[in-house]
């Protein structure tokens, strides 16, 4: 097959229909738009999504962009920085670290972010890490364990 034998089907082509050229040509005058009113002039179809000038439901929805999580996860978050000063080979917890001082308010589940660093080996059982935090425990010979976030 070659692009010149790539042709519309027998038939399934018409012509265009040339409006304004008189009335025996079908479509005289008015071209079939009517009388007056907006979808008869000039440059006529209005713009996609126009409803006349009320306020269009593209404009209508959420104000902000993008929708919001519906079942959102806050997170206590905790940096690899603030787990420097503990001894070694301690369990990390939540409850552990608000004995601490370490964190005042429970926010949620534990996350361990990974801003700073570590050179103390630790247990750390949290609900999430990050892979830089979780990259930097583990080079200081200590472990990540994962908790169900509930």
């Amino acid at each position: 097959m070659r692009l010149i034998d790539a042709v519309p089907k027998e038939g399934s082509k018409r012509r265009r229909r040339r409006v304004g050229r008189g009335i025996s040509a079908g479509q005289g005058a008015s071209c079939g738009f009517g009388m007056r009113g907006q979808k008869s002039r000039s440059g006529r179809p209005t713009r996609p999504g126009f409803e006349g000038g009320q306020m269009p439901l593209y404009r209508r929805l959420p104000k902000l962009k993008g929708f919001p999580v519906i079942n959102r996860v806050n997170y206590t978050i905790v940096n690899v920085e603030d787990l420097a000063g503990l001894e070694a080979n301690t369990e990390v917890t939540l409850t552990s670290l608000m004995e601490a001082g370490i964190v005042t308010s429970d926010d949620g589940p534990l996350k361990i972010l990974g801003n700073g660093d570590i050179n103390v080996p630790l247990t750390v059982k949290a609900a999430a890490f990050t892979q830089s935090a979780r990259a930097k425990i583990e080079a200081a010979k200590g472990t990540c364990e994962l908790e169900s976030a509930e």
